[in-house]
């Protein structure tokens, strides 16, 4: 897993923390942290798709 994929994890495990322990609390402030948590989430399964690209890619390379 590249480097940034494991980061934008860590921000969406961290910023969905905070929105449900913002919003148990009864701060509507909390809301703030899903945007970021799904910007993330954008970012890992980005990473992921281009990365089984380039492996598929490389598959091909070493078979023809």
């Amino acid at each position: 897993m590249p480097r940034t994929s494991l980061l934008a994890l860590i921000v969406v495990v961290l910023a969905l923390a905070a929105a449900v322990f913002s919003l148990t609390q009864g701060l509507w402030l909390g809301l703030i942290w899903l945007p970021m948590a799904g910007v993330a989430s954008n970012v890992v399964w980005l990473n992921r798709r281009r990365a089984k690209i380039a492996e598929a890619h490389a598959a091909a390379a070493e078979q023809g």
